[in-house]
């Protein structure tokens, strides 16, 4: 059957913004502004899994949006689908992502809830850095699968919810489906995407072996991550043509279950990944608090940043004077500034700002700079 979207072009190319026509068509130019974004740039050094910064083999977020797009584009053209929309929302479907990962939206949400936020959802988050933060003026259609891809949610199929949200007042992923045929696919990409290499991955740092994955999954899905993904994605095409919507076979469904259940038992809830917890929560805890007083102290006084002599309070001063004005316009107040100026950090800028707030970088050179602070014990 063909796979058509209800909602008119006019709703799914519509923007909030006009902007003039040019070469380019509407998802392809959302596709340019997304990977010319700060946010973009940003997930090359963002966990997927695993906190593994000088390992270039472990998987990074910047790596699995490229996954996904790719995935998702692949399934679309062979479904008559739009690829370029695909690929659009597959390359900006993470955006929202803190750094550390999963781990790291966790200890963010709790912090959040505790000062009478909303939980953060880096689902519903990825609109606002689209949105609010970075201004991008995607298409509703991008926006709206960004908001609604919702990859940790395992379900056998799917189909659209053609009407047309206000987007700008969603406020969780709860219930939420894609308005796009091309949404659901991403959706379900990303759940491929990420099944196989993950495991790959943990392989990798030796926290599981690849005989531990149960029998039926071998059999069914395959041994490897470019075998899974094969099958996957193969059986999506068949089989949603089958059912009239994006859908995995029963098969298939059932062995991705198990994949997903061993994953979550043997990865993602292993010693090594809870261990990273407790020093996490502390650094994203210590970098909050201090922030926050420092804003609460300073406003917008340049001097009274500069003086607490570390870069990371330089660098906080030049967001707030910039997003100041656009805070108090959009949110009317300055109370999630801090938490989205650590939310959009990569893991190793957040590291830094650690070190910045507990031993300066300048404090560092300056004492290496001394021949008596660095090779003599001299008595005066």
């Amino acid at each position: 059957m063909p796979f058509k979207n209800e909602l008119p072009d006019s709703v799914l190319t519509s923007r909030v913004k006009s902007r003039i026509a040019d070469v380019r068509s509407p998802y392809y130019r959302d596709t340019t502004a997304i990977i010319h974004s700060s946010p973009f740039r940003r997930l090359k050094h963002k966990t997927q899994v695993f906190f593994a910064p000088s390992n270039d083999h472990i998987c990074t977020r910047m790596e699995h949006v490229l996954h996904v797009a790719s995935i998702a584009t692949a399934i679309c053209r062979a479904m008559g689908l739009n690829d370029e929309l695909a690929w659009a929302i597959g390359m900006g479907h993470d955006l929202g992502h803190t750094p550390f990962g999963h781990i790291g939206e966790y200890i963010l949400s709790d912090m959040m809830e505790k000062k009478g936020y909303p939980r953060f959802e880096h689902e519903v988050y990825g609109l606002r850095v689209v949105d609010f933060l970075s201004h991008l003026n995607l298409t509703y259609a991008v926006r709206d699968g960004i908001v609604s891809h919702c990859g940790e949610h395992f379900i056998r199929t799917i189909s659209p919810d053609f009407t047309k949200k206000d987007l700008s007042s969603v406020t969780t992923k709860n219930g939420l489906r894609p308005s796009t045929w091309e949404g659901c696919v991403v959706r379900f990409s990303d759940q491929i995407a990420y099944l196989g290499r993950d495991f790959e991955d943990a392989v990798r740092l030796g926290i599981v072996s690849p005989g531990e994955v149960p029998k039926e999954c071998q059999k069914v899905l395959g041994r490897t991550n470019g075998e899974i993904i094969n099958t996957l994605v193969e059986d999506i095409i068949v089989n949603s043509e089958k059912e009239g919507c994006i859908a995995f076979s029963e098969p298939v469904y059932e062995a991705v279950k198990l994949m997903k259940d061993f994953n979550y038992k043997h990865i993602y809830l292993s010693p090594m990944l809870k261990g990273y917890e407790t020093y996490f929560r502390r650094l994203l805890e210590l970098i909050y608090n201090y922030l926050t007083d420092l804003l609460l102290r300073s406003g917008k006084d340049k001097e009274k940043y500069l003086q607490e002599g570390n870069m990371l309070s330089a660098g906080f001063y030049n967001y707030v004077t910039e997003k100041h004005d656009d805070y108090i316009k959009h949110d009317g107040n300055l109370g999630m500034m801090v938490f989205d100026y650590i939310a959009g950090m990569s893991d190793n800028f957040c590291l830094d700002c650690g070190n910045e707030i507990l031993r300066p970088e300048h404090l560092n050179q300056s004492i290496e700079r001394s021949l008596t602070g660095k090779w003599f014990d001299v008595v005066r």
